[in-house]
């Protein structure tokens, strides 16, 4: 019943910012930007569900913790990300948005190249 809960306010929110975009512009951004971050907060607490069940699946198998650790934080970076991204595009600004997006994959990038030595390691043991 949350999504419903969650669906409603982002509706209301949206029918609400649209009232000022005709006169007060600022006021409907602003609004924008408050119901965002309430429903970021909502969704804070389904993601610690997620963290909560992939460490009790990496207990259950053998992982190096670093992986599930890096997979989590790429999670964490495409959330932000989006959630940045989507606010600077509501409020008109799409080239810092564009950069914002730039910069998360960059980020995604950088955090996996451990995970992709591993691989290449294993690779390497296997030809041996």
């Amino acid at each position: 019943m949350t999504i419903v809960r969650i669906a409603l306010l982002g509706v209301v929110g949206c029918l609400l910012a649209l009232q000022f975009k005709s006169g007060k512009s600022e006021y409907g951004i602003y609004l924008s930007v408050g119901v965002s971050l309430v429903l970021f907060f909502f969704m804070g607490s389904s993601l610690e569900v997620l963290v909560d069940t992939v460490e009790t699946l990496s207990s259950y198998i053998s992982i190096d913790s670093v992986y599930v650790e890096t997979m989590l934080k790429m999670l964490g970076v495409t959330y932000l990300a989006e959630f940045a991204s989507g606010i600077c595009k509501d409020a008109g600004y799409q080239t810092i948005a564009g950069q914002i997006e730039i910069f998360a994959k960059l980020t995604i990038l950088v955090l996996s190249m451990p995970v992709l030595l591993a691989l290449l390691q294993t690779i390497q043991e296997f030809l041996r």
